[in-house]
């Protein structure tokens, strides 16, 4: 194959350069495009065809349901290690050895404690306010208790903003879901796991001892690692396009979590549950809705089945549909919306319709069911996934820095009105 692409612009051909990635992905460099063409640009509405970069932090391929973190398989990592350990590998690139894991540790629990006056933020909102929305706000608020930019070349200074930024935001998002409650705030205790302080200071209440179950924190620890990365998808774009402007990671990562609240993006798990409170209020019969899916008349749609990536099973579903039928049946939960989920999962693992168009269960499924056994509200579901995708965020942020990526701005094609000659307000 040709390393070069050529087109051809009124008559005159154009060299343009292919680059080949480390799994056989190509793409056609269109650096020079318009300088070649005198002004051409492409478009692409939502750049669904459109490298926006080189990483190295994550592969996906959606035809063959592939995703790797730093050329592991996902299946390997949720199976063998923890959120934290899988964090490390994707922020710095490479597993941690026992020492620098227990100094990973350790760094993040040394930042768990938050400045008292951000109470003062949290007490502003009024108790309806959505989690998201306060999570949003408050890790954006963390640049004024930190004003000095970190320097990205400095390691150490990195290796702390980042354990810092690990540290805090599960204390904020823990805080949000205390605020919905109308219940005390509860502080990190280091004497738990990450995960384990995440359910801690979600659940406990001043009356009671809390003591987590092991079959949660493992359910929880893989559904965290899942959703560690994705490839450049809606929020990691966007804490890439506001960092190349030499933005903060607070204030990048901020930018992300608004960008994950969207229903399309991190709120498709909340929507699972809504679908499923909709159908268990219209009397719960699924081959009823089964039969509304299958219309194509019928505006309906099943939530949380396939996926605009994958294009067969999601990897992430095939994991996690595993530690969903172990939380349910340890936690013995009868809840008719968790009933009328399984019956979904029957029906569309086994109908010709579903399966012929690999129409299966998703991550954002499972994730759903696992949540809300958990007895997290579905207000929440984001601010979980948000958690999850902390790493991540940091990992691209961090790249995108050390690569000194220029500042993100894209092209459009103007379609609007040609010069217009003003005309006063009283001749309109």
């Amino acid at each position: 194959m040709s390393d070069k692409a050529i087109i051809e612009v009124n008559g005159e051909r154009i060299e343009l350069p292919i680059e080949i990635g480390t799994e056989g992905e190509k793409a056609i460099d269109i650096k020079k495009l318009r300088v070649l063409t005198g002004g051409l640009i492409t478009l692409d509405p939502g750049f669904k065809n459109t490298g926006s970069c080189k990483s190295k932090i994550t592969f996906l391929d959606g035809e063959k349901g592939i995703l790797r973190y730093r050329g592991y398989a996902l299946e390997d990592l949720a199976e063998n290690s923890t959120f934290l350990e899988v964090a490390y590998l994707i922020i710095f690139g490479e597993l941690p050895t026992k020492i620098e894991f227990d100094k990973f540790i350790k760094t993040i629990k040394s930042y768990t404690m938050i400045n008292e006056e951000m109470k003062d933020i949290i007490d502003g909102f009024p108790k309806s306010a959505h989690p998201m929305g306060i999570l949003s706000s408050l890790t954006s608020a963390l640049t004024a208790f930190n004003p000095q930019s970190v320097n990205i070349e400095d390691e150490e200074e990195m290796y702390q903003a980042i354990c810092k930024t690990l540290a805090k935001i599960p204390v904020l998002a823990a805080w949000a879901h205390k605020k919905n409650l109308g219940e005390p705030l509860n502080y990190a205790n280091n004497q738990v796991g990450y995960i384990e302080n995440i359910l801690e200071m979600m659940f406990k209440i001043p009356t009671e001892p809390y003591k987590p179950n092991p079959i949660v924190v493992n359910a929880l620890d893989q559904l965290l690692i899942l959703h560690e990365d994705h490839e450049q998808n809606c929020s990691t774009s966007t804490v890439r396009l506001v960092g190349s402007s030499h933005a903060g990671m607070f204030a990048s990562i901020s930018a992300g979590v608004s960008a994950l609240w969207g229903p399309l993006h991190g709120g498709a798990n909340q929507a699972v549950i809504e679908m499923l409170e909709d159908i268990a209020k219209d009397g719960g019969d699924v081959e009823k809705y089964i039969n509304k899916a299958k219309d194509k008349n019928d505006s309906f749609r099943l939530m949380g089945f396939g996926h605009r990536v994958y294009k067969n099973f999601d990897p992430r579903a095939r994991i996690i549909k595993k530690s969903a039928d172990e939380v349910l049946a340890d936690l013995g939960i009868e809840d008719p919306i968790l009933e009328i989920a399984k019956k979904l999962e029957k029906v569309a693992l086994q109908d010709e319709y579903f399966v012929k168009r690999k129409l299966y269960p998703n991550v954002d499924f499972y994730s759903g069911i696992i949540y809300r056994a958990l007895g997290i509200p579905t207000e929440m579901f984001t601010v979980m996934f948000a958690i999850g995708r902390l790493p991540g965020w940091i990992a691209q942020w961090r790249e995108m820095r050390l690569n000194n990526e220029p500042i993100g701005r894209p092209r459009q094609l103007y379609v609007g009105e040609k010069l217009r000659k003003f005309v006063p307000i009283n001749k309109r």
